[in-house]
């Protein structure tokens, strides 16, 4: 939400350069980048990094929900900057993805359409860039908020459009179910969160819906299955009105077997409005396993009253409200130590006088949860002394060797981005961090780490 050429919330993000190169701020007003920054677009509420046309450079899909298009408010818009030896948007001039006769995606923007809302990028098994984009405030087929995805392919990306209303996908189209609110995806899978669709007659109980990154003869990404928790579950794990499933979602590719190169993906589904017991919008996470053929199988139910995980689950704590996944040795046989999730519990109350100051929680996506869990909160493992509204758990990223935690929120010297070891300790230090005004960062930098990646 920076402040760019005057323009409040206009939106930048900060690339720290490695190897010590320095800092890049991109922002609308960046070199080949399209569209001026104007009030309010919030640049950057969503990101992926990817090598969009195969240069072997990073690029960056820069989602935009609240741009305006031709008029109209909040239709949203998705700019990829690409990367190049010279610099990111030093190259090929940016790319945009936008509803209307002068972009590249169907149908006509409207207010509120939010496109960009979420993005997920990379490249399939078969060598083709994608990305994929959420539009979770799409109306169509008479349906408000329906939602939908858009789906760029190819070096020079070509786009379509799919939703719960395309041939083969699962379950009804509806009012409210806000598909596209989140979005993963690996180079075998796609995941797209539906957080706002009811199962059978149990209203806003979510869902996750998966496809493959390989287009059907209906000209969209093969749909594998949708589940909800009545799919699966029992107990706590049911369906219940308002839990939100597929609120976050995050994927990793999995490696089963030393002897084998099939590749799974292990998914983590955020349900951080399910109540534990008695205890409302505690929150919880379901993890899946989709195999390459693309069969799912549920492998576990985590929330923070499962057995041996530290603390315990509270009313409020929003377990499961952002998640992160990873498998740090990717491309070879995975363990449980290398299959790790990070879940947000942004509600979590270090004490009575700092409400929602949160808290991060990495565990296993193998075994059982409670074997290698630890606990990152401020004042014990992030370095600021836990305060009112912190909400640290709302912004978490994942590399291959890095977790990153965004604390864009609470007393100004608190706010940072910090990195740590997929191992780290309950209560471990950082091995790095950054500060808005330190290491060429500006210091004038509304929200520094709401989104980190």
């Amino acid at each position: 939400m920076a402040t760019v050429s005057g323009r409040g919330e206009a939106g930048a993000i900060q690339i720290v350069l490695g190897g010590g190169n320095g800092v890049t701020t991109l922002s609308q007003d960046s070199p080949n980048v399209s569209d001026a920054a104007e009030a309010g677009d919030q640049f950057g509420f969503s990101l992926a990094v990817y090598d969009a046309n195969l240069d072997g450079c990073s690029d960056i899909a820069v989602g935009m929900p609240h741009e305006d298009i031709l008029g109209v408010k909040d239709a949203g818009l998705v700019h990829l900057v690409y990367g190049s030896t010279a610099g990111i948007g030093q190259g090929t001039p940016s790319l945009g993805f936008r509803q209307g006769i002068d972009g590249n995606m169907a149908n006509t923007p409207e207010k509120e359409d939010w496109v960009g809302y979420s993005v997920a990028g990379g490249v399939s098994a078969t060598g083709v860039p994608f990305l994929v984009i959420g539009a979770p405030g799409e109306d169509s087929s008479g349906f408000t908020d329906m939602g939908f995805a858009a789906y760029a392919y190819g070096v020079t990306p070509s786009v379509t459009t799919f939703h719960q209303d395309s041939p083969g996908v699962w379950n009804d189209a509806a009012s409210g179910n806000r598909f596209g609110s989140a979005v993963a995806a690996t180079s075998r899978h796609i995941v797209v969160g539906t957080p706002g669709a009811p199962i059978g007659s149990i209203d806003q109980a979510g869902a996750a819906l998966a496809f493959k990154p390989s287009l059907n003869p209906d000209n969209i990404p093969q749909p594998l299955f949708g589940i909800g928790q009545n799919a699966t579950g029992a107990g706590d794990e049911r369906a219940e009105t308002g839990d939100s499933f597929g609120t976050s979602v995050a994927m990793a590719p999995y490696r089963p077997s030393v002897s084998t190169t099939t590749t799974d993906s292990l998914v983590a589904v955020g349900v951080p409005n399910e109540d534990v017991g008695a205890k409302s919008d505690a929150g919880g996470v379901q993890l899946l396993q989709i195999s390459e053929s693309g069969s799912v199988a549920e492998s576990q139910w985590i929330t923070q009253d499962t057995a041996d995980v530290e603390d315990t689950a509270e009313t409020d704590d929003y377990f499961g409200q952002r998640v992160a996944a990873v498998n740090t040795n990717h491309g070879v046989f995975s363990t449980s130590t290398t299959m790790r999730l990070a879940v947000g519990v942004p509600g979590e109350e270090t004490s009575a006088d700092a409400q929602d100051s949160g808290g991060v929680q990495i565990l296993p996506m193998l075994d059982s949860a409670g074997a290698s869990d630890s606990w990152l909160r401020p004042g014990s493992g992030i370095p600021s002394a836990p305060a009112y509204r912190q909400y640290v758990g709302m912004s978490v990223a994942a590399t291959g060797s890095v977790l990153y935690v965004g604390m864009p929120y609470g007393p100004a010297l608190g706010r940072a981005v910090y990195a740590y070891s997929w191992t780290v300790a309950s209560g471990g230090a950082p091995s790095q961090s950054w500060k808005p005004g330190g290491g060429g960062i500006p210091a004038e930098t509304a929200a520094f780490g709401a989104v980190v990646g």
